[in-house]
């Protein structure tokens, strides 16, 4: 890896300062750190994984896609683009479709930067599950576990169709029937 991805990391801890993951104390930038390890350990690109970095800037941050751009070249921008929610104005429902249907089409290192960042957000739902339980878990969101298994499902459908044998599909799919499996 080059300057460019120590480059992404100082950036993004930039633009995520003062924020923190969903209900804990935990730092936000502990999140694109996560979603990068897994693209590293599963032998992405430099781009792919420097738009792992920095996926969350442009829905979350006052960061541009033409600030990605200019500061990381077109590839990485185009990935950010790729994986980023259109307008957060949207219903949850519609922004979910959205990315479902652009992920049919994009490719697959878009799919393989999605499938690290939900991992890593199931990572953090399987923790909670199995610290406080299913009605600690899904009161945290806004849509409870049925829209949220809807949305992870899909990601996961998207995974067997267009990556089957894919590592980091696999990866992705295990945790995905772990978190939602039926409670016991």
């Amino acid at each position: 890896m080059s300057e460019r991805l120590f480059d992404a990391i100082e950036f993004a801890a930039r633009a995520h300062r003062g924020q923190f993951r969903k209900l804990t104390r935990v730092p936000y930038i502990v999140h694109p750190l996560a979603v990068a390890q897994a693209l590293i350990g599963w032998g992405a690109g430099e781009a792919v994984v420097v738009a792992g970095v920095l996926h969350d800037t442009v829905e979350d941050t006052d960061a541009t896609l033409a600030d990605i751009e200019a500061r990381f070249g077109p590839e990485v921008a185009a990935l950010v683009a790729a994986v980023s929610e259109p307008d957060k104005a949207l219903a949850w429902e519609a922004r979910k479709e959205h990315t479902i249907a652009a992920l049919r089409e994009a490719p697959l290192e878009a799919l393989q930067l999605v499938c690290a960042d939900k991992l890593d957000n199931l990572r953090s739902m399987s923790e909670t599950l199995a610290a406080e339980g299913e009605d600690a878990l899904w009161a945290r969101f806004k849509r409870g576990r049925d829209a949220q298994r809807w949305y992870y499902g899909a990601v996961a459908e998207l995974v067997r169709t267009r990556a089957p044998d894919a590592a980091w599909g696999r990866a992705y799919v295990a945790v995905f029937e772990r978190v939602f499996a039926p409670p016991p």
